[in-house]
C-alpha cells in the first residue's frame, strides 16, 4: 500500500516538473520571438531572420499545444472546449504554479 502512495506522489512530482519544463521552454521561445521581431522591424526583408521567426513560431505552437493538452489553456485563445470556458479554471499561468 505504501508503495502505491509513493508512486502516486512520484507521478504528481513528475507532472509538476514536466509542467515547469514546458513553461520554461515556452518562455525561452517567447523571448527569442520578441527579439527576432525587433530585428525584423528594422530588417523586414531579411530572409534568414524570417525563416528563423517562422521556425520559432512553429516550435512554440507545438510546445503550447503540448502544455494545453495536459494543463489547460495558456491564454484565452487556447480554450478549445465548446461546452465550457476552461480558461478560468486555475491556477492561472502567472500565479507562480507553472
Amino acid at each position: 500500500m505504501r508503495m502505491t502512495t509513493m508512486n502516486l506522489n512520484d507521478s504528481r512530482t513528475n507532472g509538476a516538473v514536466q509542467k515547469k519544463r514546458l513553461m520554461s521552454k515556452i518562455r525561452e521561445y517567447d523571448f527569442a520571438i520578441v527579439e527576432t521581431c525587433l530585428f525584423l522591424d528594422t530588417h523586414p526583408h531579411n530572409l534568414k531572420a524570417l525563416r528563423y521567426y517562422s521556425k520559432l513560431r512553429d516550435e512554440r505552437a507545438k510546445l503550447v499545444a503540448e502544455y494545453e493538452k495536459t494543463e489547460g489553456p495558456l491564454t484565452m485563445y487556447g480554450n478549445l472546449n465548446d461546452h465550457a470556458w476552461d480558461w478560468i479554471q486555475g491556477p492561472w499561468p502567472w500565479e507562480g504554479e507553472c
